[in-house]
């Protein structure tokens, strides 16, 4: 059996002695005088045939060494080689995302919004990106940080467009829903890919989100100044001006995002108290035998005595809380988070004048042409609010219906939510993903930068598209497909925060990645010239921006403006640069 076996060995130990002879190098010997000549023994003219050279297969001007980053890590001069650095590294990098993102989950979990949403996350999503941008500058000399800082520019922006085109587009597909009376209905999906009839809708935070993305693009307008006046001078001061911008909007959105889930609650308690008062006014318009309002356009005491009456189930000429809730009950306020006992106190509120807990009939009556007056008030058109119709209570109950549904109401959802069983260990292992992630980031942000820094070279393709089509790849991949994930729910509020968080994610590249690159130029004395790649920025974040705060609902068409945005800014760059002239 042994036997059987030795030539299977010897092939095998004869092409591993082989490919260890093709593949050595070593080192390449000139025909000129020197002690390092290897002689073959022969007679001792320094002839070039005389010379022992290994490795005939390299020339003395292909030897070139690559520099090791901390000393230690592999390097390569090859386009192949470098290549493979980069997708190690580069899921090196979206290691460090996933740990930094399921840290940050965890810890919001045990902590819950405010501080940790709004300052800790933010950040923290960013952080990858952040340190790829720090690294590609901070070392080398000037003239070696100036080529290196193209690899940052071609991260912030290759990031910021493909969060809102290619992923954006993509949750739109993945997430669509038919379209009834302009939104989409939850997990109703029977249309297919009608352009018209299929898409998403948002809440109005969500637009708000858009439009703070939109504002986000100041500094580069700002740092950019110099450059549209054609002026050479006060570049610098308009790097550290544009600096001062960023960091002033970056605690602005941070204050914003931690004050804001307060002003939606209270924003939503509004809604739900308007959308009360006209199902209501509904409610008593459907039971009246008769107008609600008299020929003079005032309260018609009659008619408003027999539902009076029919509300006071114990006949003592008052309306107690009870007697209330009943009413508040028997409307069947489904379709939004009704806290019947919140609502009736709120209604005892408007109602009750004499402060006493409960509602005579005078006070019923004042209360009711209040409530007639606004709903008046909510109307446009003032032709439909005489006394001979009361079409403006519909139209007022639906408008209220509608903003509550703007707003987003998920406190249903929330509520179904458990809580942290095990604190102590939750938070021990949210802070070891949140340092062992920003331990991968920080390690490996250098040697990809390299990475893609040899690969340019030996390719002799820039550097600026390797990075904006590389790099983001790795940095927003879990990002990328967590908001994938969570938009194919299919459900209004999944797909609100899902876009808000492109959208904050877009911000934060404004803001804070900005701010470090802008630090950087600065203090390094590095010189902006980056015209094309902000134009790029700004014409598509504007443009996303403007088109995401003027509506909450987006057809499936939507997804083929921001899908052809993509390669739009990879042309227009090119263009830019190598056709114009531009960097």
């Amino acid at each position: 059996m042994a036997n059987n076996h030795k030539p299977l060995l010897l092939l095998l130990l004869l092409t591993i002695s082989t490919l260890l002879i093709i593949t050595v190098t070593g080192r390449t010997i000139t025909t000129t005088s020197s002690p390092d000549l290897v002689s073959d023994g022969v007679n001792n003219d320094h002839n070039t045939y005389n010379i022992l050279r290994l490795n005939p297969f390299l020339s003395a001007g292909e030897t070139e060494a690559c520099e090791q980053t901390y000393g230690f890590l592999p390097c390569t001069t090859t386009a192949l080689g470098n290549l493979f650095l980069i997708l190690v590294y580069g899921y090196l990098m979206f290691l460090a995302a996933t740990y930094l993102s399921s840290g940050s989950e965890l810890l919001l979990e045990i902590l819950g919004p405010g501080l940790v949403g709004g300052l800790l996350l933010p950040m923290l999503g960013a952080l990858p990106d952040a340190m790829l941008i720090l690294v590609s500058g901070i070392t080398g000399t000037v003239e070696v940080a100036q080529e290196q800082v193209s690899v940052g520019m071609g991260l912030l922006a290759g990031s910021t467009v493909m969060l809102i085109t290619v992923i954006w587009g993509t949750c739109i597909n993945v997430g669509k829903c038919d379209i009834e009376n302009s939104v989409a209905v939850d997990n109703k999906d029977t249309k297919g890919f009608n352009i018209v009839g299929s898409g998403v809708s948002t809440d109005i935070w969500t637009s708000y989100s858009a439009m703070i993305m939109a504002v986000s693009v100041l500094p580069f307008i700002v740092v950019q100044f110099p450059q549209i006046m054609h002026s050479d001078s006060g570049r610098h001061l308009a790097v550290l001006i544009g600096l001062v911008v960023a960091v002033s909007l970056l605690i602005a959105y941070c204050v914003y995002q931690v004050v804001q889930p307060k002003l939606q609650r209270r924003r939503l308690a509004f809604a739900k108290h308007k959308h009360v008062k006209s199902r209501i006014l509904k409610y008593l318009k459907m039971r009246a035998l008769g107008r609600l309002l008299d020929d003079h356009g005032k309260p018609n005491s009659d008619v408003l005595e027999k539902l009076f009456l029919s509300i006071d189930s114990d006949g003592d000429a008052r309306l107690s809380h009870s007697e209330l809730r009943a009413l508040v009950v028997g409307m069947r306020l489904y379709e939004i988070n009704l806290n019947e006992d919140d609502a009736v106190n709120k209604v005892m509120k408007d109602f009750d004048t004499s402060e006493n807990n409960e509602i005579d009939f005078e006070e019923f009556v004042a209360g009711i042409g209040k409530w007639l007056e606004e709903a008046k008030g909510s109307k446009i058109d003032p032709h439909i609010a005489g006394p001979d119709t009361l079409k403006y209570i519909h139209d007022y109950y639906e408008e209220t219906k509608k903003e509550h549904d703007l707003l987003g109401d998920d406190a249903g959802e929330d509520d179904e939510e458990e809580g942290v069983d095990d604190p102590r260990g939750t938070t021990i292992k949210a802070v070891l993903f949140l340092l062992i992630g920003t331990f991968i980031a920080a390690a490996f942000a250098d040697p990809l930068v390299d990475a893609v820094g040899n690969f340019s070279t030996a390719t002799s393709i820039p550097s600026f598209f390797i990075s904006f089509i590389a790099l983001p790849l790795a940095t927003n991949s879990s990002e990328a497909v967590s908001a994938i994930i969570f938009a194919s729910r299919k459900k209004k509020r999944s797909a609100s925060l899902t876009f808000s968080e492109l959208y904050g994610a877009v911000t934060m590249n404004n803001v804070l990645c900005l701010s470090v690159f802008l630090a950087l130029v600065y203090v390094r004395g590095l010189t902006w010239d980056f015209s094309s790649e902000v134009l790029v920025i700004l014409i598509v974040c504007i443009v996303m921006g403007i088109f995401g705060s003027l509506r909450t609902t987006f057809p499936l068409w939507t997804s083929f403006i921001a899908f052809s945005l993509y390669p739009f800014s990879l042309i227009l760059v090119y263009v830019l640069d190598y056709v114009f002239g531009w960097s």
